[in-house]
This record gives structure tokens, C-alpha cells and sequence, in this order.
């Protein structure tokens, strides 16, 4: 039972892992996890550097693992090149890549300005596509790695007042299912995590001030989630939905839209009318 639990805790030992988004939620709950299960190297990126030097005194309390603060904007596609080409340069490789990073807002597309619908892209999804393009390479050539993409169950739902963050949800889930198919054989992984709403800073965004849209009834804390990423790290599936049995409401969908997409979508906008009738009133 020890010797278990010991060898449980040693599955990352030696590997190097990058976090994006690692200043907050999840991304920082997966450090700390990573670090707990004796990760060589973690790498914690984010676009604060002072949250990111939070996030590793408090690693360091407790870890052996070394710890390198790299402050990126991920959806600039020049500041994650010059990051790539500088951690290559110091660590030659990443053995594990987790494109955690997101932004939403919830609004109506009508009411939504381009340029915040063009920000949510450009993080979430084009942030997955420069990170994995940038440390890709490298893991083909090395023949091993493992790349986890953090979507969303808002990747197999359009939800009302969410359309950018759904969007970019669903493109990453496409991009991993392509890259999936694509990297068979060359000893390199990709798996999506897809989780339904997480307590995180995600939600601090002045459109969720007045009502934050919850279709579960609860939601999970980032240990949660944290812990699927790293079984993903170590896993051969596409995607692991969390929590599972969250797939059976996918399935139906699928299987049979005409009757769940009337009911989900009118769900879906009774919580976006509450939003406005709260907003109307302040």
C-alpha cells in the first residue's frame, strides 16, 4: 500500500512540465500537483509575473521540484515564440505542455464588441495552437511527450451568452482531435480536459458581476479538474470529461438533438434573461 502510494507520487519524476495560465485556479492548483508528484522541472507561465512569483513561494514551501517564472502573453503570437525559443535554449525540451490559459465573458453577441470577441480567440484557442506549435517539434523529435488542452463541456454546448468562449472551446477540441490523429505513432500525446464550470478567478470578469450562468447546480473546485490533468498527462484518451458521467448528456445531444437542443437552449436563455432582468434593475 506504501510502496504504492509512493510510486504514485513519483509518476512525474524527471519530467519538465509548462503550465500556462499558472498564476491562478487551475493552472496554479496543477502546479502544485505536478510539484507534489515530483516533477523535475515546472515551468509557470502567465501574463503577471508578480502572481506568478505567488504561485512559487508557495511551491516552494513544499516542493523539490526547480521553478522557472516565464511572464507571457500567450495570445500574442511574437511573445510566445521569443518563449519558446528561450526555454528550448535553457531546458532542449518540454516533456509535458499543459495550454491551460482562458478568458471568457457572457454577454450576448449583439451586445458584444469585436475586439473582446477577438481577445477570447486569441487566448484560448490561438494561445493552444502557438504553445503546441512552438514545443512540438522537439517532442517528435525527442519521441515522447504529452500536450493537455483544458477546453470545456461549453466545446459540446452553444451557450447562450458564452458564443466566443464556446467557440474557442470547440475549435480547440477540433484542433486536439486532428492533432490526435496525427501524431500516431511518433510516441507524443495529446488529450483534452473538458470540464463543466470551475471556482476560479475566471469568473471576476465585470459581465459575470451580476449573475454567473450555472447549469449543473454546483461547480468544482480546481483540485478537481487539476487532478484529470494529470491523469491526462499519463493517458491515451482524446478527451476526459469531468466530471464523467457529464458525457451522457453530450451523447444525447449528439444522438438526439432535436429533443436536448429545445430544452438546453431554453435553459440556457432563461439564465441569460435573468442576467439582463439583475442588470436592468441595478
Amino acid at each position: 500500500m506504501n510502496k504504492n502510494k509512493k510510486n504514485a507520487k513519483g509518476k512525474f519524476k524527471g519530467k519538465i512540465v509548462l503550465i500556462t495560465g499558472a498564476s491562478s485556479g487551475i493552472g496554479k492548483q496543477a502546479a502544485i500537483d505536478f510539484a507534489d508528484n515530483s516533477a523535475e522541472t515546472i515551468v509557470l507561465v502567465s501574463r503577471s509575473k508578480t502572481r506568478l512569483e505567488e504561485t512559487k513561494e508557495i511551491l516552494r514551501q513544499n516542493s523539490t521540484s526547480e521553478l522557472l517564472v516565464y511572464s507571457c502573453d500567450v495570445s500574442s503570437k511574437v511573445n510566445v515564440l521569443t518563449m519558446g525559443k528561450d526555454l528550448l535554449g535553457r531546458l532542449g525540451h518540454i516533456d509535458i505542455l499543459v495550454n491551460n490559459a482562458g478568458i471568457g465573458l457572457y454577454d450576448k453577441v449583439l451586445d458584444q464588441r469585436i475586439e473582446d470577441m477577438e481577445s477570447i480567440t486569441f487566448t484560448n484557442y490561438l494561445g493552444t495552437v502557438y504553445c503546441t506549435k512552438v514545443f512540438l517539434e522537439s517532442m517528435i523529435h525527442n519521441g515522447t511527450g504529452h500536450i493537455v488542452n483544458v477546453a470545456s463541456v461549453a466545446a459540446s454546448f452553444g451557450v447562450a451568452g458564452l458564443a466566443a468562449y464556446c467557440a474557442s472551446k470547440y475549435a480547440i477540441l477540433g484542433f486536439s482531435e486532428a492533432l490526435y490523429h496525427e501524431l500516431h505513432g511518433t510516441g507524443v500525446g495529446v488529450t483534452v480536459v473538458s470540464p463543466i464550470g470551475v471556482k476560479t478567478n475566471f469568473f471576476n470578469h465585470e459581465s459575470f458581476a451580476h449573475h454567473i450562468p450555472n447549469y449543473t447546480g454546483f461547480m468544482l473546485s480546481p483540485k478537481i479538474v487539476s487532478k484529470a490533468i494529470l491523469s491526462a498527462a499519463n493517458s491515451s484518451r482524446l478527451e476526459i470529461m469531468v466530471p464523467f458521467y457529464i458525457r451522457a448528456g453530450v451523447w444525447f445531444k449528439h444522438t438526439m438533438p432535436y429533443l436536448v437542443n429545445p430544452i438546453v437552449g431554453s435553459l440556457f436563455n432563461k439564465q441569460l434573461r435573468n442576467k439582463s432582468k439583475v442588470t436592468d434593475n441595478v
